[in-house]
Formats: structure tokens, sequence, C-alpha cells
């Protein structure tokens, strides 16, 4: 079967912090894509722990060794991003039930503002059914040991910001 080398998705997210689960969902979908943007939003509901530098930066070491991963903040509307990187290709993970409503919406306001652009969502691999990044960083935050979560360079960092030396404190 061939791949179309010029086929490539982009993965929008606030990765605040970027999980093994996010990462997991990457590598998989490069396999089906060729190329994945890691596109890191700058515009979010949430109040993030990193800024967008600090997640754009992270995420490109985390990616450093993985020719078929781009990594790219972004602002203001996805659909616009996704045109403007010339792609056709809107790429989601789900975990579960819970998170289908919120995401088959955003797919469809997507879809009314660009016709071209197709949500293509990814199942979660089951190890990471449980992970968020809102509940690593809850974990992390109370001292709680997060290494196999998020990538060990994503831990350090995040052991940094909640002031917290050496390895993660049992929970």
């Amino acid at each position: 079967m061939d791949t179309n080398p010029s086929c490539f998705a982009v993965y929008p997210g606030t990765f605040d912090p970027l999980t093994n689960g996010h990462v997991s969902l990457v590598r998989r979908a490069a396999k089906i894509f060729g190329t994945v943007i890691v596109a890191v939003a700058g515009d979010s509901h949430k109040t993030p722990l990193f800024s967008l530098e600090e997640r754009v930066a992270i995420a490109e070491g985390v990616f450093a060794h993985d020719e078929r991963v781009l990594v790219e903040g972004f602002s203001g509307l996805l659909v616009n991003y996704v045109k403007a990187r010339q792609a056709n290709v809107i790429l989601r993970g789900m975990r579960a039930v819970s998170d289908f409503e919120f995401e088959f919406q955003m797919a469809l306001m997507n879809r009314k503002l660009d016709r071209t652009i197709e949500t293509v969502f990814i199942m979660t691999d089951y190890k990471w059914l449980y992970i968020s990044s809102t509940i690593v960083k809850e974990v992390a935050k109370h001292g709680g040991e997060i290494r196999g979560m998020v990538p060990e360079s994503v831990r350090e960092r995040m052991l940094e910001k909640y002031g917290q030396a050496g390895p993660g404190k049992e929970g």
C-alpha cells in the first residue's frame, strides 16, 4: 500500500503538560499520516502552567529525534491555522465516551467554518485512558508521583514549577 508523503495531520492542543498519552497518539498517527504537526495552542480558556514558549520547547525536546513530527505554536482559529499550513486533517484523541460530546461539537464547528478540513479521531491507547493533563497537574501540584505519566523531561520541568526538588513524592 502506498502512502501519500504529502499527507499530514495537525494535532492541536494546549499540551499543558504533554503527557505520554499525547506522545503515544502522535507516534501512532505518524504511522498513518506520515507527518504530524503538534500545534500548541496559545489561546485557551484554561490557565496554563507553562507558557506557550515553554510548551513548544518541551514538545520539541520530546519529539526531537522523530523527523515525522513538527512542533509549532499557534493562536487564533484552528481552521485558519490548518489552512495556512495547507493541511486538511485535524487529529483528535478520544479517551472515553465523556470526550465525545465536546470533540463532536468542535469537529462540527470546524466543519461549518471550512468544509475542506476533516477531523479524524484516534482512540487513546488503553494504557493512557485515565491520564489527562489536568489530572497530571493536580497530582504533581500535591506532591504525587507522575513518573510514567509524562515524558521524564516533562516530569522534571513540572517538579521545578511546583518547587519540588529531586524525585516526586509518593502520594
